[in-house]
């Protein structure tokens, strides 16, 4: 049985909806950061913390459960950004798609604001979550040192130089952009639809976790790094781990990462890059004046992220049907 409408049931928005849309991005991009920090760095809190009888009688995990919870974190993470935003949870990759990929760069502080604050505020939630196991860890409350500041953020084994961890962070963070361009080129047989992409990551995060997560922790993202040291760095652990080994924070995990994106991009657009993999360009918008003053609005739909069934690089387009009053 069908009701009856003495009018279509128009929804008409206010003036100042529209500049939701300026928020919605970042606020998406802060939100997925946050829980992949806590999922991450909780990972890393739990089975690091229990390997201690002053925590725990028994570890509460190995390995292979570090490399298992990040994968799941990073999956989730973009999983929620996505919905109103790129799903890049990471700087490294918002760099490297705007050089290789057209994401805009006027787009690109905002992104890296709201992820390393997202980070931050994650790594804050499970602080406080962990306190007290850490406390306990250290032997005694409040004191800090780097035995656990090594699973807020990331710091190598003591046999790697900076050159070799630098090397790593490069290395591993190309791989992910290389398999994230690729996800991305519809030319590959069944093109990845956007709900697979979180699936493609888990997989992806898993395999860089097992082959190459040993030696550095692999930060491979400097949101993740520097948003938890930042945090580490002003709830006790203070100066100390900014000036690990000199400037091993910012060289091994904030420039490395970037510059593996951009040297994995260059890579595969010389060797693989076809015009056929990527997507078709949107339509034009509307030129205002041809849009009439007075609008009722049939379907308003803002798609911020469309990324050729990938959900891997940004198009602003507007949907909009409307008809006159």
């Amino acid at each position: 049985m069908s009701r009856e409408y003495d009018e279509p049931p128009y929804v008409q928005y206010p003036e100042w909806f529209k500049y939701i849309e300026y928020v919605k991005e970042p606020a998406a991009e802060f939100l997925g950061t946050m829980v992949l920090i806590i999922l991450g760095v909780g990972t890393d809190l739990q089975i690091g913390l229990s390997q201690s009888t002053a925590v725990s009688p028994i570890p509460k995990g190995n390995e292979l459960s570090i490399n298992l919870g990040w994968a799941s974190a990073v999956a989730l993470g973009v999983w929620i950004a996505s919905a109103s935003s790129a799903g890049h949870c990471n700087p490294a990759l918002t760099i490297g798609l705007a050089a290789w990929r057209g994401f805009p760069w006027r787009k690109v502080p905002g992104y890296v604001f709201a992820q390393t604050f997202g980070a931050f505020v994650g790594t804050a939630i499970v602080y406080g979550n962990y306190i007290h196991a850490i406390d306990l860890y250290e032997g005694g409350k409040g004191i800090r040192t780097l035995a656990s500041a090594g699973f807020l953020s990331s710091y190598p084994l003591e046999f790697m130089t900076n050159i070799s961890a630098f090397f790593c962070e490069l290395l591993a963070t190309g791989v992910i952009f290389f398999a994230i361009l690729a996800l991305g080129d519809k030319r590959h047989s069944g093109p990845v639809g956007p709900g697979y992409v979180p699936l493609m990551l888990w997989i992806l995060v898993l395999g860089i976790g097992t082959a190459l997560g040993m030696e550095t922790n692999y930060a491979v993202n400097p949101a993740r790094d520097l948003g938890s040291r930042l945090l580490a760095a002003l709830v006790g652990y203070g100066g100390q781990v900014f000036m690990f080994r000199g400037q091993y924070w910012l060289w091994c995990p904030i420039i490395a990462p970037i510059l593996g994106c951009l040297l994995a991009g260059l890579i595969y657009d010389t060797c693989l890059f076809s015009a056929d993999g990527l997507p078709p360009s949107p339509p034009p918008p509307p030129s205002p004046a041809a849009i009439p003053h007075k609008l009722k609005f049939d379907t308003y739909r803002s798609e911020r992220s469309i990324r050729a069934d990938s959900h891997l690089y940004d198009i602003d387009q507007n949907v909009i049907s409307v008809s006159a009053a």
